[in-house]
């Protein structure tokens, strides 16, 4: 198969590191400033495997896009939620990339027993937005003038998705390095990948 979702691995940081610099370098979508080296995108992948989703659309060979989830915040009862975030390389930008690799992360958290995903979007970015909204996310509210980045002043935007239906209470989570040994994990790739029109 030409273009496929799969795990990411610490070796895919170079590629990933590739795609991810020049938004940091060049655009307010990223309110980090500096580039992470190789070295540092590599302990980041490594860091979020230990309990959450880090995925790559690799096609012909190239990473292409990457998607992945981190905690929402530290206290205890935020633990059934996520932040997720997704980059895509800028030749494959509007292609479908970024709602093949959604629907797969979607998958997964859902199947690891996370409930709510959260997306912070850098305004003004009508692709990010329309890529988060085909893939079910609604628009919550705004942060203004919350970041200062290339001269000015910029404002994120949130938008949530509800993975599944609420539990009463809610089931344990299941690491991912424990997921990805269940069928879910197998599915939850192959619903992704089935979406890619490459």
């Amino acid at each position: 198969m030409a273009a496929f979702i799969r795990i990411a691995t610490p070796e895919d940081a170079p590629a990933i590191q590739a795609i991810y610099a020049p938004v940091v370098e060049n655009t307010i979508i990223s309110f980090e400033t500096e580039p992470p080296t190789v070295a540092e995108m590599a302990g980041r992948i490594q860091k979020t495997l230990e309990f959450f989703p880090y995925l790559v659309c690799e096609s012909n060979g190239a990473v292409i896009g990457y998607v992945y989830a981190t905690k929402h915040r530290e206290r205890a009862a935020y633990q059934w939620a996520v932040d997720v975030t997704a980059y895509i390389r800028e030749d494959y930008r509007g292609k479908g990339v970024g709602k093949a690799l959604y629907t797969a992360l979607k998958g997964m958290l859902a199947g690891q027993g996370f409930y709510h995903a959260y997306a912070g979007i850098a305004l003004p970015n009508a692709a990010s937005v329309g890529l988060h909204e085909a893939v079910g996310f609604k628009p919550l509210g705004v942060y203004q003038q919350v970041g200062f980045k290339l001269d000015g002043w910029h404002d994120v935007g949130w938008w949530e998705l509800q993975l599944q239906p609420l539990d009463l209470p809610p089931r344990p989570l299941q690491p991912f390095p424990e997921f990805i040994k269940t069928a879910g994990a197998g599915t939850a790739l192959q619903e992704g990948t089935a979406l890619l029109r490459l």
